[in-house]
């Protein structure tokens, strides 16, 4: 664990130095280290929609294309007023896919995490949201959680193919062992064929439909 270095005076901030400027590190890929949550959403909001909502009584989440909030890594102090009228922030949701190069998949971990803990500073509350592609990143996005808290993940997509689902599966089971969770924000499908060993074991799972879905509902 360490601190970052001071900032550069003479240069341009291309990395959002900032966003990590009194970050402690974990792990050997120096993921920002967030403090743990125990608050717990009764809503939740796609980031694309909050822009125009003033319904700030839920959370907002980034369980959507990237494009649509990619906007946040490039100018994040153009949202801190948006963020801080809402309830909290699930963290963003960036893509890692399996055939991406691991650097790409641990970049996209450390983008939220980043994120995450600037929002802290700032006093919003946050979730983290737990994202992995291929099995070497199960453990590694953990790094920087701390145990028993709330977490969030995104099941959307996940469950319609076997290899897809084995692999959020059996990374999910790999993240629990080790942050052992108090409740579990899910965002899509959490059938109780998978997710019934979780409750048994004293988790409490929190379902959120996907808007893809709900959607579909209201066109019945």
């Amino acid at each position: 664990m360490r601190r970052t270095n001071p900032q550069r005076k003479s240069c341009k901030d291309v990395f959002n130095a900032f966003l990590v400027k009194w970050a402690i590190y974990a792990g050997f890929f120096e993921f920002p280290r967030l403090r743990p949550t125990f608050d717990v959403p009764s809503r939740i909001i796609a980031f694309s929609k909050a822009l125009s909502c003033k319904d700030y009584d839920q959370w907002i989440h980034f369980y959507e294309y990237d494009y649509l909030f990619e906007r946040v890594w490039r100018k994040p102090r153009q949202f801190l007023s948006l963020f801080k009228k809402f309830k909290g922030v699930i963290l963003p949701d960036f893509s890692l896919y399996r055939d991406m190069p691991l650097v790409m998949q641990l970049w996209n971990i450390y983008r939220s995490r980043a994120i995450g803990h600037w929002l802290q500073s700032n006093g919003i509350k946050v979730i983290p949201n737990i994202r992995y592609g291929d099995k070497r990143t199960f453990r590694i996005c953990c790094e920087g959680l701390e145990k028993h808290g709330v977490i969030a993940v995104g099941s959307h997509g996940t469950m319609k193919h076997k290899t897809d689902r084995e692999i959020f599966l059996n990374g999910l089971d790999v993240v629990i062992s080790i942050l052992q969770p108090s409740v579990i924000v899910v965002y899509g499908t959490a059938p109780d064929k998978y997710f019934k060993k979780y409750i048994d074991a004293g988790i409490k799972i929190i379902q959120f439909e996907s808007d893809y879905s709900l959607s579909h509902k209201e066109g019945e």
